[in-house]
């Protein structure tokens, strides 16, 4: 008898149907971000990004802080610095993010994870957990790295509160959590490596600077609307924001939850 008649037999369906076979003992959610957290590490590209972060963020953020100290710009938080430099480090997070979903699809892993773990919701509910559990943690690291440098590049031209320091650096870990939970959901909708960073690319980078070029109060209000948009006036201060921080997280936070349950959808829908 088959190994798929077998499983019909016993109630259960063929891998990845999102049932377990009967009287086999899952480790649960726990037991799946274990294995998440393990299979991240094993790839290079985790640790190589995380390294190319710190350092695209200490070179970023001096930049910022010098340009504002030559130009003689008007003082501000010396956060502002290292939320600015979130525009180019949340890419890093992004591929981090990108490689941990497409790189099973692409060596064909993928049937081998939901045979372990059947149940396609949790599959993917760890590896947003992971990612999403780095990137909080990366991102506050780079922000108080970024913070650094760029206190000593203002040379005066920047204040600095611990309260509002560290809330920022916290604000930027929430940004770049929710940027990678997003990543995860947009990656198992596309499966491929170029579909994922291409939506990414457009829908974080390339769309915003084309609404924000072309200029507008109409297309600055779509941009307010868009992950990065809504982000940008979540971390920074002192700035005149279109609404609070709290409508700002909840805008990136809705799309987030979007790009989740699409992905979702697609990984149910979908053959491995």
């Amino acid at each position: 008898m088959s190994t798929t008649t077998m499983a019909m037999a016993d109630g259960g369906r063929t891998v990845g149907d999102g049932r377990e076979p009967e009287g086999r003992r899952a480790g649960g959610l726990a037991g799946a971000v274990a294995s998440e957290w393990t299979k991240l590490w094993s790839v290079r590209a985790a640790s190589l990004s995380l390294v190319a972060g710190l350092v695209i963020t200490g070179i970023f953020t001096f930049y910022y802080a010098s340009i504002a100290r030559i130009n003689e710009h008007p003082v501000q938080p010396v956060g502002n610095a290292a939320a600015s430099s979130v525009v180019v480090t949340q890419f890093v997070f992004v591929v981090l993010a990108v490689v941990a979903v497409t790189s099973e699809y692409t060596a064909g892993t993928v049937r081998a994870s939901l045979l372990w773990v059947p149940r396609r919701h949790r599959v993917q509910a760890a590896k947003a957990l992971v990612a999403g559990v780095v990137a909080f943690l990366g991102g506050g690291a780079f922000a108080v790295v970024g913070t650094a440098v760029a206190w000593s590049a203002f040379d005066g031209r920047a204040s600095f509160d611990a309260g509002t320091t560290l809330g920022q650096a916290v604000a930027v870990g929430v940004y770049q959590g929710l940027v990678a939970v997003l990543t995860v959901g947009v990656a198992f909708a596309a499966r491929h490596p170029a579909g994922a960073l291409s939506v990414l690319v457009t829908l974080l980078w390339a769309l915003p600077s084309v609404l924000l070029g072309l200029g507008g109060d109409t297309l600055a209000a779509v941009n307010d609307r868009l992950p990065h948009g809504a982000g940008d006036h979540f971390l920074r201060v002192g700035g005149d924001g279109p609404y609070s921080s709290a409508t700002a997280v909840l805008i990136v936070a809705a799309w987030t939850a979007a790009a989740h349950l699409i992905g979702l959808y697609v990984l149910r829908r979908r053959d491995a």
